[in-house]
C-alpha cells in the first residue's frame, strides 16, 4: 500500500493466525539507469515476529537489477543484514549476479553466515543458489542440511482468486490498475499507456478536491512518520489484518 507518493514509501501488514505471525514492511525505492540496465535500492524496515517462538526478526532487501544489455535478465545484488532482536543472532548474506556478459553458468548466488552479535562467534555457513537450493553448514560439527529448496516451495504455490467480488474494495490495487495489468499480459500498449494515464488523472484530480477543501490525506491503515536518524516508520492501525477478498486456495 502506498502510503506517501513523494518519495515514494510504501507499507505492508500481514497477519496469520495460523501460524501466529505478523510481518511490517515499510520501505521506499530508488532506481538508478547505467545505460545497460536499470539497479533498484530498496531503502527501509521490514519486521516478521514470530509469536510462537517470542522473536522478532529485522532486515534489509538486496538491490534489485534488471540488464538490457548485452544479455537480457534480472537477478537479486548487494549486502542483506538479518538481526533476531531477543536471541543476538545475526545473519549476514551476500547475493551475487550474473557477470556483464552472463558467463560463469548459473550466478545467482547466496553465501552468508550466522553469528553471535557479541561475540561475533560464527555458528552457520550460508551458501547455495537463491533460484533453486540454498544450504546451510553448521562449523561446529560440519552437517550440512537444505534450508530453501525453490522448486519444492513454488510447487505447492497457488494463484489467487476473488473469493466474493463484491467485497473488493475499489481502491484494490487489483481494481485500480486492473486495467493497466490487462493491457500489459495482451501487450497492448497503446491501451496500456491510456489506462495508466488515466489512473494517474484520477489521483490528480482527487488531490484538487481534496485541496479545495482544505483536507489532508491521511493513509487508513497506517501511521507514518519519518526523521533524519529511523528514517520513515509505518505503524500499522490494526492489530490484526482482516480476511481479504482476494485469496489462495
Amino acid at each position: 500500500m502506498l502510503v506517501s507518493h513523494h518519495p515514494p514509501v510504501s507499507a505492508l501488514h500481514a497477519t496469520d493466525d495460523k501460524e501466529n505471525i505478523e510481518m511490517i514492511w515499510c520501505h521506499f525505492a530508488v532506481s538508478k539507469f547505467t545505460g545497460t540496465s536499470v539497479e533498484t535500492k530498496m531503502h527501509g524496515k521490514r519486521q516478521v515476529k514470530l509469536y510462537n517462538h517470542g522473536e522478532t526478526y529485522e532486515m534489509s532487501t538486496p538491490n534489485l537489477i534488471i540488464r538490457f544489455l548485452p544479455l537480457p535478465g534480472a537477478g537479486w545484488l548487494g549486502n542483506v543484514t538479518i538481526r533476531c532482536l531477543e536471541t543476538g543472532l545475526v545473519a549476514e548474506l551476500n547475493y551475487i549476479s550474473q557477470s556483464f556478459f552472463g558467463f560463469g553458468g548459473n550466478r545467482r548466488l547466496i553465501k552468508g553466515k550466522i553469528f553471535e552479535a557479541l561475540s561475533k562467534k560464527s555458528l552457520y555457513k550460508i551458501e547455495g543458489h537463491w533460484d533453486s537450493t540454498v544450504t546451510v553448514k553448521n562449523t561446529t560439527n560440519a552437517e550440512v542440511r537444505t534450508i530453501y529448496d525453490a522448486k519444492q516451495v513454488l510447487s505447492g504455490l497457488q494463484p489467487p482468486i476473488v473469493r466474493n467480488p463484491e467485497s473488493v474494495w475499489p481502491t484494490e490495487t487489483a481494481v485500480v490498475w486492473g486495467e493497466l495489468n490487462q493491457a500489459i499480459l495482451n501487450k497492448d500498449w497503446e491501451k496500456a499507456r491510456e489506462a495508466k494515464r488515466m489512473v494517474e488523472e484520477r489521483q490528480r484530480e482527487l488531490l484538487r478536491e481534496r485541496e479545495s477543501k482544505g483536507e489532508t490525506w491521511i493513509p487508513k491503515h497506517f501511521k507514518v512518520s519519518y526523521s533524519k536518524e529511523q528514517g520513515w516508520d509505518c505503524s500499522p492501525i490494526q492489530k490484526k489484518v482482516p480476511k481479504a477478498p482476494i485469496v489462495t486456495q
